[in-house]
């Protein structure tokens, strides 16, 4: 395990397990489409979910389609785009929440602020977009600043940092919305709540799981790294942590 302050911690008796997916189970790639999944990760995943009754989700910022074909038949439920789109059980249609799409005219500009800026790159997501800096870190500050502008005096969209990204969301969905509901379904309902993110999108998840009365545990603070949090999955997953 890399670093981190909680391997021996142990899940509550009758977790429910919430998962953000980039940077927390899988190591943050230079672009979206570059991640890979860890051999071993599926098959601890699908041991924790036996062993949680199902009560295992993903709640990321990717579309739900999309984590699920990165892990397909891992999750017994995936809340996507910041809990704008769930997947709340096994085959279920992805059920999307009336929020409003960005206007064309700001993927002009978001295509503009790009092209002014090499390496950079533009992520298209149903209801909004993300600019990545990954590849070109000194462009961060005029993305943002660019962006700002873009999103100045409107109210149905908000301007979300993440790891050398910003990201423009609508408002209403977020992923303590998302968590919230989950937790109020089964197989999550009435079982205590442990959630792991990595970013600031993932602080109203954190906030809700507490809230409930399980944990909300933040990968660098907890873990140290994408890998740590693995590693003490498979140790969850293979009984040398009690579950």
């Amino acid at each position: 395990m890399t670093g981190g302050t909680l391997a021996a911690l142990a899940l509550p008796e009758r977790a429910a397990l919430l998962l953000d997916l980039d940077g927390t189970l899988l190591d943050i790639a230079p672009t979206p489409a570059a991640v890979r999944v860890p051999e071993e990760l599926p098959a601890t995943l699908r041991r924790l979910r036996a062993r949680l009754d199902d009560a295992l989700a993903i709640v990321s910022g990717r579309p739900a389609e999309q984590v699920d074909a990165l892990l397909p038949g891992i999750a017994y439920a995936v809340a996507g785009e910041h809990g704008g789109a769930m997947r709340f059980a096994p085959g279920a249609a992805v059920a999307r929440a009336p929020l409003p799409p960005v206007p064309p005219a700001w993927l002009s500009e978001a295509e503009a602020l790009i092209a002014a800026h090499p390496g950079t790159l533009l992520e298209h997501k149903a209801r909004g977009f993300v600019l990545h800096y990954r590849l070109a870190p000194a462009a961060g500050p005029a993305l943002e600043r660019g962006l700002l502008a873009l999103l100045d005096g409107q109210a149905t969209h908000v301007l979300m940092p993440a790891h050398m990204a910003f990201e423009v969301k609508p408002r209403g969905a977020d992923k303590g919305s998302a968590v919230a509901a989950l937790l109020d379904r089964a197989p999550f309902a009435g079982r205590v709540p442990v959630y792991i993110g990595d970013d600031v999108t993932d602080e109203d998840a954190i906030r809700v799981a507490r809230a409930r009365g399980g944990l909300g545990l933040r990968v660098a603070e907890a873990f140290g790294d994408a890998a740590g949090v693995r590693a003490w999955l498979w140790r969850l997953a293979s009984a040398e942590v009690a579950a």
